[in-house]
């Protein structure tokens, strides 16, 4: 058998899994640039901001932040059955594998988060990754039913918080907030030692963000759990009349669910409404996130056979290895460790080189599919994984693995941000309640 599954000299097509998860690359890419690089991302822009930085702070805002990290969440808990299945197939004990694989997860996100991005969410997903094994046992209907009371409980929680901040309290602005973010303006623009004093400061609201929204990762993960035993993607994942009624269904209230988030985070409404808006999104993002991924899924078949979807593929079978370079770009660009260009580009400049960033990394994806069958990080958590080394073949063309592959480790989904501000980049490109 192949590394896909397939037997030998079967014709292998573009895999759904991994053109899904290359696609995320991109919103995962936009999220992080604006909260890396934007000491007012949680206001939707400074004092003074432009109407264009203000229009691209809000469409981020309602389009991507929380979209692209569920759908990673959900393929993390599908590649977490297939991997199990690997492990049957090669007649190896599951246990260990998970054990050193959740290990070396963890020790990635925490240098990660350490050098490059506190918003790091390898290391939460290691932690969450225990429970899912934990959990493993369920059927899928058992499953979908603990995901679905996850995220009513968390969305009631946020919800009457919300509601309480709203009543209670008074709206931080912008420019209220302008001393403290020209202080940390200063220590990210300062040498290796200041930027990496700032990271760690910034660690403590990190993980409190992560374990206020550890319930929807988990969530996501059981969902994509559930859909691998049941084998969604590779019954649904080319049947024309099910996506587009999928993604038809889905659109309405996840579009919704987007322009409430957007108008509590990024304006017209104040500071106070950020949670009620954080309520809605862990209801919605959801159905939002399938449309999307229902949308790619119907144009794939026309494509597949093109560069763009191969290039798609390649990028998502090395999506561990990207996400650390957008990390290391990231900081490299608006950091002291190198242009410290950080709040001295607006939001639309941001997207613009969002979009750059990303085109470069598919044309190196597209390049490097032709030589090595896995990226760097890739590599090294497989060799952790196993135990051993176990060298893939290297100098020819690697097809593109069904949808039936066990897929590279996905890099972290990142949850939407915690109470109260400052914003920090440990957020998901929203800003705290008050």
């Amino acid at each position: 058998m192949s590394r896909d599954g397939d037997p030998p000299g079967r014709s292998r097509r573009v895999g759904e899994l991994d053109v899904l998860r290359g696609f995320a690359l991109l919103g995962i890419l936009v999220v992080n640039a604006r909260l890396m690089g934007d000491p007012y991302a949680a206001f939707g822009g400074g004092p003074g901001a432009s109407v264009p930085d203000r229009v691209a702070a809000w469409t981020v805002t309602a389009l991507f932040t929380a979209k692209f990290y569920v759908l990673f969440s959900f393929l993390f808990g599908y590649s977490f059955v297939l991997q199990e299945r690997s492990a049957r197939r090669a007649g190896a004990a599951f246990a260990p594998r998970h054990l050193r694989r959740t290990a070396g997860l963890f020790v990635l996100g925490a240098g990660h988060a350490v050098l490059l991005y506190p918003g790091d969410i390898l290391t939460t997903y290691a932690v969450l990754a225990l429970v899912l094994y934990g959990l493993r046992g369920l059927s899928v209907r058992a499953a979908m039913r603990v995901a679905a009371a996850l995220l009513l409980v968390l969305s009631a929680l946020l919800l009457g918080y919300g509601l309480l901040t709203v009543a209670l309290t008074e709206p931080v602005t912008a420019a209220g907030y302008a001393p403290r973010a020209a202080e940390r303006t200063a220590a990210l623009r300062g040498d290796a030692g200041s930027v990496l004093g700032a990271h760690l400061r910034d660690l403590p609201t990190a993980v409190g963000a992560d374990l206020l929204y550890a319930p929807a990762m988990l969530a996501a993960f059981l969902a994509g759990s559930a859909a691998a035993r049941s084998r969604l993607v590779e019954r649904r994942g080319r049947d024309r009349e099910w996506l587009r009624r999928t993604a038809l269904r889905c659109l309405p209230p996840g579009l919704a669910g987007g322009v409430a988030a957007a108008c509590c985070a990024s304006g017209p409404l104040d500071s106070r409404w950020f949670l009620v808006g954080q309520a809605v999104t862990v209801l919605t993002a959801p159905a939002l996130t399938a449309s999307y991924a229902c949308g790619l899924l119907l144009l794939l078949p026309r494509c597949e056979d093109r560069l763009p979807a191969a290039a798609l593929a390649a990028a998502g079978r090395m999506a561990l290895s990207h996400y650390l370079t957008q990390s290391l770009v990231l900081a490299w660009v608006f950091t002291g460790y190198g242009l410290g260009l950080y709040d001295r580009a607006g939001p639309a400049t941001v997207l613009a080189g969002c979009v750059l960033l990303y085109a470069a990394q598919l044309a190196l994806a597209a390049r490097l599919s032709t030589r090595v069958r896995y990226g760097p990080a890739e590599l090294v958590l497989r060799t952790v994984t196993l135990g051993r080394r176990r060298p893939g073949p290297s100098g020819r063309e690697v097809t593109a693995p069904a949808s039936t592959a066990a897929p590279p480790e996905p890099p972290g989904g990142r949850a939407v941000p915690a109470l109260p501000p400052p914003p920090s980049p440990a957020a998901d490109g929203v800003r705290r309640a008050p």
